[in-house]
């Protein structure tokens, strides 16, 4: 049976709208005639077969109720749009459906069914689309998780996601949500910038791209900090680009996050919450301890949050060098602070014991942030300079550039010892550094 056998003819509705004009109101009816008239069950079972096909048979469905019912008059474009957005919100995700296809859109903001805000540029904007009801937004959420072997309920409230594109996912819905529910999508580029993208879009100069892409090389290990949604997994992505084919990566994530389209060696792990019963949690710091045991050359934990730290910096100082993380910190100056908290959480150390082993395990500390505006930058490169034993350990990182806000311009103040190094590491030769050395002085 088809699907235009469930229309059932039914008195004329009053026309809305202006014609031409596909008003809110005459998408809510058609949805309200096309709910009436198909049941749910009949829906699922479409689905079942395959979404395109399921678009194909509602799309006739619609057609039918649009010539039974007195709509407004309208165009062939007015119409169409009217067809595809009603069957985004019968079968896909709403409103958001089209967000999620749209690559200029990186974040996605869902504050309960009637507000919907998208990040643009780095820009965050209200859109004019919502949902009918608290009742569609959960269907739409349960649609995201469901297949993804998860659930959503009043036991569990709160879920955190990946899509199998990629995009990070969160949900949150009532008693902890006061809004109403919400979903929260992180969308990821199909694929990865590269430090001289990121320098097209002056997130950095080329003198920072050479310093950055010659201390991977160098195996340098390095701490990316910055606040949330600032551009440090964008950063990191990039500079993974330029690790060896011929190493050996193990990256750690919390969410899978990480693109390594080029890489040839990479084993991706990636934690698990407990599952309904209380069990199989595997959590980071599970995962770092046995990354040790994989024969890594480098070890990269997409972002530090706790106690797996203190492993991360066991791993950067016992000979995986080169390792790669990211972390929440306003500054470099609060990057030593931040990990000594961390690594608190799961070993009660003395903070001096603790300091040493951060100021010997990372060599440079990169500040990633967004600027006003929506622009995402470097602000900062610290480098771990000598011990003179009269500074403490947290004070021993120290700016070689920033980014003078004021002026609009990077200021250099230093440059790593490496630097001079690299000609006998096989990096860079004599040249390439004297050169770059006399760019950074014309800066």
């Amino acid at each position: 049976m088809r699907l235009g056998d469930y229309i059932r003819q039914s008195p004329q509705t009053a026309a809305d709208g202006a014609p031409g004009a596909v008003s809110e109101k005459t998408h809510a009816h058609l949805r309200e005639l096309l709910y009436r008239e198909v049941p749910s069950e009949r829906i699922a079972q479409l689905l079942n077969q395959g979404r395109e096909h399921a678009r194909q048979e509602l799309a006739v469905c619609i057609e039918q109720i649009l010539s039974a019912h007195d709509f407004a008059p309208m165009g062939d474009v007015d119409r169409a749009v009217l067809i595809e957005r009603t069957l985004d919100m019968v079968l896909g995700l709403g409103p958001i459906e089209k967000m999620l296809k749209d690559d200029s859109i990186t974040e996605i903001m869902v504050n309960g069914p009637h507000s919907v805000f998208f990040e643009r540029d780095g820009i965050v904007c209200k859109s004019n689309e919502h949902y009918d009801s608290e009742e569609q937004l959960r269907l739409v959420i349960d649609r995201i998780v469901s297949p993804l072997g998860r659930r959503v309920d009043e036991q569990c409230p709160l879920v955190n996601a990946r899509l199998p594109e990629g995009h990070r996912v969160n949900v949150v819905i009532p008693p902890l949500s006061m809004s109403g529910s919400t979903l929260t999508i992180r969308k990821f580029r199909k694929r990865s910038f590269t430090l001289d993208e990121l320098v097209g879009l002056d997130a950095l100069t080329s003198e920072m791209a050479q310093l950055l892409a010659w201390a991977i090389r160098a195996r340098k290990n390095i701490a990316v900090s910055g606040g949330t949604g600032g551009g440090k997994t964008t950063l990191l992505n990039a500079l993974s680009r330029l690790i060896p084919h011929e190493e050996r990566v193990i990256t750690i994530e919390d969410s899978a996050e990480l693109r390594f389209d080029q890489h040839p060696h990479v084993v991706r792990l990636e934690a698990r919450l407990a599952n309904a019963e209380g069990r199989g949690m595997v959590t980071i710091r599970d995962l770092v301890t046995n990354a040790l045991r994989m024969r890594p050359d480098r070890i990269i934990v997409g972002e530090c949050r706790g106690a797996e730290a203190l492993d991360m910096l066991q791993a950067m100082n016992t000979g995986h060098d080169g390792s790669l993380t990211t972390l929440h910190a306003n500054s470099p100056a609060e990057v030593i602070p931040r990990l000594v908290m961390m690594v608190r959480y799961g070993m009660d150390l003395p903070i001096e014991i603790i300091e040493e082993q951060v100021a010997s395990a990372l060599d440079l500390i990169v500040q990633q942030d967004r600027l006003s505006g929506g622009k995402r930058r470097i602000t900062q490169i610290a480098m771990r300079g000598k011990d003179t034993g009269s500074a403490r350990k947290s004070q021993r990182f120290t700016p070689i550039v920033h980014w003078d806000r004021r002026m609009q311009r990077y200021d250099w103040s230093g440059l790593p010892a490496w630097i001079e190094e690299l000609p006998f590491m096989n990096v860079a030769s004599e040249e390439e550094v004297a050169q770059w050395v006399q760019s950074v002085q014309c800066c």
